[in-house]
């Protein structure tokens, strides 16, 4: 990690949001969701949000050795947005502690704040998350 990293960092992005971001192609082989409105998924809502903190981050570290993956996340989805909508997500780094570090986020459709709240995340080293990863898919068998 870069001194760079520090609490009040901000990154924003903007994702056009195509009918493959919908409820119904959040679980294709689900039936129950083959019957929701065609809307911006929460799920995938989420992952634009990590996106967004990717990017944010990606300046401060020494990527690729470096990366962070998601470990908690608290927001809202308040209003439902219809493809072709754009959104935009705004981050800001609000705590470092080591490799710890906690955003509050915000997303807009252009017409209403779709989610408001926090995620966490964690600085991992790449190589050796990847090899903890791996010892434990070869202990599945």
């Amino acid at each position: 990690m870069r001194e760079t990293l520090q609490p009040g960092l901000t990154g924003e992005f903007e994702f056009v949001v195509p009918a493959a971001k919908t409820v119904p192609q959040l679980y294709p082989e689900a039936p129950e969701f083959q019957a929701m409105p065609e809307v911006f998924a929460t799920g995938f809502m989420v992952g634009l949000i990590e996106w967004t903190c990717i990017r944010a981050l990606m300046p401060h570290l020494d990527w690729p050795r470096e990366q962070s993956v998601g470990t908690h996340v608290d927001l809202s989805h308040t209003a439902a947005t219809p493809p072709g909508f754009t959104v935009k997500v705004r981050v800001r780094l609000e705590e470092k502690e080591g490799r710890k570090l906690k955003f509050s986020v915000e997303a807009h459709d252009g017409v209403d704040l779709i989610c408001q709240g926090t995620h966490e995340r964690f600085v991992i080293d790449a190589a050796k998350f990847n090899a903890k990863v791996a010892e434990k898919a070869s202990g599945r068998g």
